[in-house]
């Protein structure tokens, strides 16, 4: 079994960091009827399993299901080795006549662990009917390898079509449906619908290519990772023009692909910033790394939205004990009557801890989704004049910053009266006691918590033998290291404003401040092409970065000035794995003025 769903061990040992894995969660509805879709899906479910080569399950009792009908314990099934299915059903918490749900969750054996899929269909006393999706990989241990984020289950693609699956008025498909200038007007009502819970994807194609092959080569693959959890549409030509010229501020085009999030305001140039771009250069440079940026945002609002009221008075599941055990219970002493009375009530304690937890992730996501909202609509401190000078609202890139627009994130105040986030050692004071020399620099290199060093460290402390500019470098390169760590740290809270070097040129009150004119975004186009010093600047990643383990660092810092300086070479990947990775520190790689 090798499916997206079971992958082989060889294959998930491979490409594989260390953690948990980040989980899958679909929600949809669909507009036909409780037992229909319960029926459905335990066809869909059974075709799949037989596929996947496990025993398909019998079929599940079919009891007259009302909202009165009592809560029952889960029917636990075998399927084949490590392979358990649990079917359970019954009223919603509130009380008679709040609804009904049913429920599947299928367990089977993972390398090092187990896969959960859970899947859960409740209907409320009004409304549509809701469907839940969850895959999950639980661990036997922290430092086990796992895939960075679950696959899309297969039982997803499978299920979407069969129970055309809605988001709000908005179909839910599997792949990106193109759209012409006479549907644009739908589309632009889908975004500003307020039942949408689903981002929305768009994608627009390049001037000099045809939609077909841009669709093909480019786009169906980069959704490849969104089934479940976004729409995706892209726009002919024709399409783009009345879709820019209606949003304004929401524009997209040149090959770009945006994201728009549930709760567009057409109207605000504000507004516009919080809907992440994909550029057309970042895409092309690798699709499969770009494919898991665009997947990152639909995946961050399905683990943080708030269940719609019919999934979340699902009770949890319960599952009761082996039938034989019941027998021997019931055969058994007075003593181990009293045990097992003991076991329910411990059961019961615990299921309704459970309860609680679970109610208590449901308050945590409505008071976050409530904070986002009142961020929303607070402007921005100076946001007018700085709309006057630049003609736009900062537009966030795929990588979760702000990457282009006027003005800086208002960071908060931290103690000891200054702003923004404090420094790797708490206080200013840490800046001026920099190290003299590379050697105490990379025996430090501890006190940088979001960084990462992944270069070679004889490359770095053969400086110190280099006496042409002495100190002055270590203590250059711990200043860029320390506004690095700075930046970081805004960055994974989404308040820096922009990249390393949009940081610098605004460096919030109370931050170290690194020069600007020595904080270099990306190499030049002579490098990037020249496949030698290219490959110089493929520096050593993490697999949770890249699976080849190595990734192009064009963007450094110069240390000191001349042809042969030093530099130091960088990822920036907060928005992912939440790190900057420092890939060289070393004298000045080659390019055109050092042959």
């Amino acid at each position: 079994m090798t499916s997206d769903r079971f992958p082989s061990p060889a294959r998930a040992e491979l490409f594989a960091p260390r953690g948990p894995a980040t989980p899958y969660r679909m929600t949809v509805t669909t507009a036909l009827p409780h037992a229909d879709a319960v029926a459905l899906a335990d066809q869909g479910l059974g075709a799949w399993l037989k596929q996947e080569g496990c025993e398909e399950p019998p079929p599940a009792v079919r009891e007259p299901v009302g909202p009165d009908t009592p809560d029952t314990p889960a029917e636990r099934l075998r399927l084949g080795d490590r392979v358990l299915l649990d079917r359970d059903h019954g009223p919603l918490r509130g009380g008679p006549g709040t609804g009904r749900y049913h429920r599947r969750r299928l367990r089977t054996p993972a390398p090092h662990g187990t896969h959960q899929l859970t899947l859960t269909i409740a209907t409320g006393a009004e409304g549509p009917t809701w469907v839940r999706l969850e895959a999950e990989t639980h661990t036997t241990g922290s430092g086990v390898r796992t895939p960075c984020r679950v696959p899309v289950p297969e039982l997803a693609r499978t299920l979407l079509p069969l129970l055309d699956a809605t988001d709000g008025p908005a179909a839910v498909h599997l792949s990106p449906q193109v759209l012409t200038a006479g549907q644009v007007g739908g589309l632009i009502d889908e975004l500003c619908d307020p039942e949408r819970r689903l981002p929305t994807v768009v994608a627009s194609v390049p001037v000099n290519l045809g939609l077909d092959q841009w669709l093909a080569d480019v786009v169906r693959p980069l959704c490849h990772q969104l089934p479940g959890l976004a729409t995706a549409y892209v726009l002919d030509p024709g399409a783009r023009t009345e879709f820019n010229v209606a949003l304004e501020y929401h524009t997209v085009y040149g090959g770009a692909v945006r994201t728009y999030l549930p709760e567009v305001d057409p109207a605000s140039r504000q507004d516009g910033a919080r809907h992440p771009v994909l550029a057309r250069q970042r895409i092309e440079e690798d699709i499969r790394r770009a494919a898991g940026l665009l997947a990152r945002e639909p995946r961050r609002l399905a683990a943080e939205q708030p269940l719609p009221p019919p999934l979340a008075a699902v009770p949890v599941l319960r599952v009761a004990p082996p039938s034989g055990a019941r027998a021997d219970a019931d055969r058994a002493a007075a003593d181990a009557r009293a045990e097992l009375a003991a076991l329910v009530r411990e059961e019961r304690q615990d299921r309704a801890e459970q309860q609680a937890r679970a109610d208590e992730l449901e308050l945590v996501r409505h008071s976050l989704r409530r904070e986002r909202r009142r961020d929303r609509r607070r402007p921005a401190p100076g946001d007018e004049q700085a709309g006057a000078r630049h003609g736009g609202a900062p537009v966030r890139g795929m990588t979760g910053r702000l990457c282009a627009g006027p003005g800086g994130a208002v960071l908060p105040t931290m103690p000891g009266g200054h702003s923004g986030p404090v420094g790797p050692a708490g206080s200013p004071s840490h800046w001026i006691d920099a190290p003299g020399t590379f050697t105490e620099l990379m025996t430090r290199l501890g006190e940088f918590p979001l960084l990462s060093f992944t270069g070679d460290q004889k490359t770095t402390l053969a400086l110190d033998g280099l006496q042409c500019a002495g100190a002055s470098w270590a203590r250059l390169t711990w200043d860029g290291l320390t506004a690095l760590q700075e930046y970081a740290e805004a960055a994974v809270r989404g308040e820096a404003g922009g990249d390393f070097k949009q940081w610098c040129e605004r460096t919030p009150a109370g931050c170290h401040r690194f020069p600007p004119r020595k904080a270099v975004r990306g190499e030049s186009r002579t490098v990037f092409s020249h496949t030698k010093w290219k490959r110089e600047r493929m520096l050593p990643v993490p697999e949770c970065v890249d699976v080849s383990r190595r990734a192009f660092m064009g963007a450094h810092l110069r240390i000191g000035g001349g042809r042969t300086a030093p530099r130091l070479h960088y990822l920036d990947d907060c928005s992912g794995s939440g790190r900057i990775y420092v890939g060289y520190i070393g004298l000045h790689l080659t390019n055109t003025r050092t042959n």
